[in-house]
């Protein structure tokens, strides 16, 4: 894309909610009691820990990191936010105004969630109930890329849905919040142009793979078990830099492949930022992962990327994707804690934010305005 047709994306930015001046005294953490999805149990047919979200805060509160009034309430992405990305045609789908009957609507959702008996609910239970807190989730990413422009790095305790895409939903994933944080960026931030994705959740991030295929400006790497879903050959061709790894790789070698390959990547092309999947689903014993990471693996794994990114000083937004066993809420806890004490990121319940590490980017204007997959 031209810097004229740049220009021309940003003066089109719609009116959003999302994009909005954070007080100094919040850390750029972004969460809303709203993401954990609790719907009469059916959310415990799927091995996805949905409650998983508010779990990570309650570490982080009991290790006197954060409070409810350091953090950043998520909002949720409205239709206008979702249509930057989706088409009106894939969002009809799921929700209750279009022409089809009823069970479709829930047909589709059920599908992307992979809980069954979502296909004869009512689809208004079905949207507040599910697709709401995924709603909220996109919105939060979408917000913590802001902040990660303004602050040097964000984290959005929930999101990461890296197997939907512009017209298509799967894996848990029904809105391409990957996609739609740098399309955000794209259009409402001058000096943004370019953008890595390092996604490093054990499957195939197919969803924005997809959406970026033709465009130069998006630089995507991806680690993932090479014999899980989704397999998709065709998104594979929009990775710029493809790790594809065995069934039980273990710590010395995920790491050091990890390392090599964020280094060569962030030195082959500086983003102006990077969006990180930071999936837990790489922990040993996961049942969809098929890796065997250690918790002390996925903690170093995370030190990695940001200690590359905050050497470049280019900012960062992490968000949580997968992760399909109990302990993954307390191992993204001790990561993000262990990224504190590491002088990675800063703040604290006890301190106050403190000075930002990267020199606030000012100079940034910003318009206001069965078989279960996995995340």
């Amino acid at each position: 894309m031209s810097e004229k047709e740049d220009e021309k994306e940003k003066r089109g930015a719609h009116q959003t909610e999302l994009y909005f001046e954070v007080p100094q005294t919040c850390l750029p953490i972004v969460y809303s009691p709203e993401y954990n999805i609790t719907f009469m149990g059916l959310e415990k047919l799927h091995p996805f820990d949905a409650g998983k979200w508010g779990k990570v805060i309650h570490f982080l509160r009991e290790e006197q990191f954060i409070t409810e009034e350091n953090i950043v309430q998520a909002r949720e992405a409205t239709e206008e936010d979702l249509l930057v990305v989706h088409t009106k045609r894939y969002l009809s789908k799921l929700k209750n105004h279009v022409l089809e009957g009823s069970r479709e609507w829930s047909l589709v959702v059920a599908t992307i969630t992979e809980i069954p008996p979502v296909l004869f609910l009512p689809n208004f239970l079905v949207q507040r109930k599910v697709l709401r807190p995924l709603r909220t989730q996109t919105g939060g990413t979408i917000m913590a890329g802001k902040l990660a422009i303004d602050r040097g790095w964000a984290i959005n305790v929930g999101g990461g849905f890296h197997h939907c895409s512009s017209d298509k939903g799967g894996g848990f994933c029904a809105y391409a919040d990957i996609t739609l944080a740098i399309k955000f960026l794209f259009e409402r931030v001058e000096g943004v142009r370019r953008a890595t994705i390092i996604d490093l959740d054990a499957h195939q991030g197919n969803g924005h793979e997809r959406d970026f295929l033709d465009d130069r400006r998006v630089y995507i790497m991806d680690v993932y078990n090479r014999y899980i879903y989704p397999g998709d050959g065709y998104a594979k061709r929009a990775i710029k830099r493809k790790v594809e790894l065995d069934w039980g790789t273990e710590d010395m070698e995920y790491l050091q492949k990890v390392e090599l390959h964020v280094e060569g990547a962030l030195n082959e092309v500086r983003p102006d930022i990077i969006v990180y999947n930071a999936g837990t689903d790489i922990l040993d014993g996961d049942p969809l992962g098929g890796l065997a990471i250690s918790p002390q693996g996925i903690v170093k794994r995370d030190e990695i990327v940001f200690r590359a990114a905050r050497r470049r000083s280019i900012p960062i937004l992490m968000v949580t994707s997968g992760g399909y066993q109990k302990k993954t809420a307390r191992i993204i806890a001790d990561s993000i804690l262990n990224l504190r004490r590491e002088g990675l990121i800063e703040g604290g319940a006890s301190e106050g934010p403190g000075p930002s590490l990267m020199p606030l980017m000012m100079s940034k204007s910003v318009s206001s305005g069965a078989t279960f997959n996995a995340i």
